[in-house]
């Protein structure tokens, strides 16, 4: 009877066990996501539409949330992403990040994970991590496209070589905008040589009618195409206006302007979500900084505007682009510009941040300034000859 009763215990045991662990198996696994804004940003809206994507392809449950400031309410966004079951959380935006590091010392057992953020290769934390995509390269492209427009409407007669002048709407003065206009003019220029470029600041990721009437003050100033750093449809907008071609960020804005809509370079997050998602379901390390690049599939060209981009821009956009990867080709190759007339040879970036932005790191060898290679988020910071800045000194 006594072996008889065991026998039934043990077997209760292992029911008991198998049931369980096909609740485990059963259990929706989620993640959260935090976004600056909505889907009216074009920049929150291509991570929301990377997030979707990879937690269908993954089978888990995506838990968004939009419009989270980047102040206190980010770390209440994670503590309770946190405190209802998510695996991992991840934040879309720069100024979200000390909150995200608040969370993630506080909740050590779930990870965290930042985009465009600077401190976690210093932070040393196992459960936190930031990301960026080499998007210089998908910027340079997309310069390209639009040095090859204006030659074409040098060449129709609209106006000179000399007058070749670009607008760019920036957000702020960060490296990351910084970075952008700059390769984005370097890619200009690789295809039309005599362009200049003129930048304004909106101090705003997302602003409609300051970064429409920066376009507008742009094309009033003799700006012949513009692209921009910002994050709604008021720069493109302006452009289908005036009849001025536009290069935006982030996604087509074709919609928007159909008759002067180019191209859009943008950072493609599904790559990375799917990498750390999983990583996390199986309890492997996540990268503590991890960059994307062209062959990771994480920087990406929308489709041309074939009505709108000049004639042979597709074959030149694939050449330039193979040279990119086979790496014959530097988009911050220093025999391509100078500052204050002079090539530089050696330039130390803010790479590992401290509240000073101490320089602290070289950052030129071999020919040529490595960006996004000392950490994921851009550091390239050098105002090089031929770009204007105005509008700088916003609050």
């Amino acid at each position: 009877m006594k072996r008889f009763l065991a026998v039934v215990m043990c077997l209760l045991m292992v029911f008991a066990i198998v049931g369980h662990n096909k609740v485990a198996k059963a259990d929706t696994v989620k993640v959260g996501f935090i976004c600056l804004h909505d889907e009216q940003s074009t920049y929150d809206l291509n991570f929301i539409n990377a997030a979707k994507a990879a937690c269908e392809k993954l089978g888990v449950e995506m838990v968004l949330k939009t419009g989270i400031e980047e102040g206190i309410g980010c770390y209440e966004t994670a503590a309770d992403m946190a405190d209802s079951g998510c695996i991992a959380v991840f934040a879309d935006s720069f100024g979200h990040e000390d909150y995200m590091i608040q969370a993630a010392q506080e909740y050590p057992n779930v990870q965290f994970c930042h985009a465009t953020g600077t401190k976690a290769h210093t932070e040393n934390l196992p459960n936190y991590h930031n990301a960026f995509a080499a998007i210089y390269e998908g910027r340079y492209l997309a310069g390209v496209v639009a040095g090859l427009k204006l030659n074409e409407m040098i060449e129709a007669g609209k106006f000179t070589a000399e007058e070749a002048k670009v607008g760019y709407v920036g957000a702020f003065t960060y490296a990351e905008v910084i970075s952008g206009y700059t390769s984005f003019f370097l890619g200009v220029r690789s295809v039309c040589p005599t362009a200049t470029m003129e930048v304004t600041f909106t101090g705003s990721w997302y602003d409609p009618t300051a970064e429409k009437e920066g376009a507008q003050k742009l094309i009033q100033d003799g700006c012949k195409l513009i692209s921009q750093h910002a994050d709604s449809l008021g720069a493109p907008s302006a452009c289908e206006e005036a009849g001025v071609p536009d290069v935006s960020y982030n996604g087509s804005t074709k919609e928007a302007g159909p008759n002067t809509y180019l191209v859009s370079s943008r950072i493609d997050w599904e790559p990375y979500y799917e990498y750390a998602i999983k990583a996390t379901m199986e309890g492997t390390p996540i990268d503590t900084d991890w960059t994307g690049t062209i062959a990771t599939g994480s920087v990406k060209l929308t489709e041309l505007n074939e009505g709108v981009v000049a004639p042979g821009t597709a074959e030149k956009l694939a050449e330039v682009q193979a040279a990119l990867e086979a790496g014959t080709l530097h988009v911050f190759d220093t025999a391509t510009f100078t500052k204050d007339g002079a090539v530089l040879t050696s330039y130390l970036a803010d790479v590992d941040t401290d509240p000073a932005y101490t320089p602290d790191t070289e950052v030129i060898k071999d020919g040529y300034f490595h960006e996004s290679e000392f950490r994921s988020a851009p550091y390239f910071d050098l105002q090089i000859d031929g770009i204007t800045l105005l509008d700088v000194n916003f609050g």
